[in-house]
C-alpha cells in the first residue's frame, strides 16, 4: 500500500524531472544565459510561485542541471573504465577508453556539455556541491595512473626547477601519493582532453580534421595523452 508521504514524494520527483527536462529544452533552444524560471513554468502550465517551491531561483535550477550533467558524464566514464578493466585491458588502453567515453557523451549531450564546459553563465557562480560530481572523470583517470604507478610504473618527464614548488603542491593536493611530475602531466592532459572534445563539438575542427576521420583522430590523440602522462602501451 502506498503511503501519502510516498505518493507525495513520487509526485514531487515527477514534477522535478519535468521541470529539469523543460529547462534542458530551453538550454538547447536559447542557451544557459537565457534560462528563465517563468518560461519553464509557462511551458509546463504551472504558475511561477509553484515552480519556486521546487527551485527557489534560476541558479538553483542551473546547479541541479549542472550536477546532473557531471553525474551523467561521470557515469559514462566509470562504465567505460569498468568494461575495459573487465576485459583485462592495460592501463593505457583503459585511459583511451575513458577518453572516448567522454567524447561520446559530449557528442550525444552537446547542450549539457556546453553547460559544464562551455562559456560561463553570466551572473552564476557554481556552489561547492558541484565539485564532487565534476571530479568523477578525473578520479577515474587518476585511478588508472595510480594503478600503473603502483604496478609497472610510469614514465616521468622532469619538471623545470622553477615549476617544482607548484608541482609539489599539485601532487599533495590533487593526487596524493603520486609524484609531482605525474600531477603536472595529468593537469595538462585533463585540459587537452576537454580541449579536444570542445574543439570538435563547437566546430573548431572544421576545415582541419575531416568529419569522417574525427573518431580515429581523437583515438590517436587520446593515446598521445596517455603517453604524455607516462602510460606505456603493451
Amino acid at each position: 500500500m502506498t503511503t501519502p508521504q510516498g505518493a507525495r514524494a513520487r509526485a514531487r520527483m515527477e514534477v522535478t524531472t519535468a521541470i529539469k527536462d523543460e529547462a534542458r529544452r530551453q538550454l538547447a533552444a536559447e542557451g544557459a544565459a537565457k534560462l528563465s524560471l517563468r518560461a519553464v513554468a509557462r511551458e509546463l502550465g504551472m504558475v511561477s510561485s509553484a515552480l519556486y517551491r521546487y527551485f527557489p531561483s534560476r541558479d538553483d535550477l542551473l546547479t541541479a542541471l549542472i550536477i546532473d550533467a557531471y553525474d551523467s558524464l561521470g557515469e559514462a566514464a566509470e562504465s567505460a573504465h569498468a568494461a575495459a578493466a573487465a576485459a583485462d585491458a592495460a592501463p593505457a588502453h583503459r585511459w583511451v577508453a575513458v577518453c572516448e567515453a567522454v567524447r561520446g557523451w559530449a557528442l550525444t549531450h552537446p547542450h549539457e556539455y556546453a553547460l559544464i564546459y562551455g562559456s560561463p553563465v553570466p551572473g552564476y557562480s557554481a556552489p561547492a556541491t558541484t565539485i564532487p560530481p565534476a571530479a568523477r572523470v578525473a578520479l577515474v583517470l587518476v585511478g588508472i595512473l595510480r594503478e600503473a604507478f603502483e604496478g609497472r610504473g610510469l614514465a616521468r618527464t622532469p619538471v623545470p626547477a622553477e615549476l617544482a614548488p607548484e608541482a609539489s603542491r599539485m601532487a599533495d593536493e590533487l593526487v596524493p601519493g603520486l609524484p609531482p611530475e605525474v600531477a603536472v602531466a595529468m593537469a595538462a592532459a585533463w585540459a587537452q582532453l576537454f580541449g579536444l572534445v570542445g574543439f570538435e563539438l563547437f566546430g573548431q575542427f572544421q576545415g582541419v580534421v575531416e568529419e569522417a576521420e574525427r573518431e580515429r583522430f581523437f583515438r590517436h590523440a587520446a593515446a598521445q595523452l596517455a603517453h604524455g602522462v607516462g602510460l606505456v602501451f603493451p
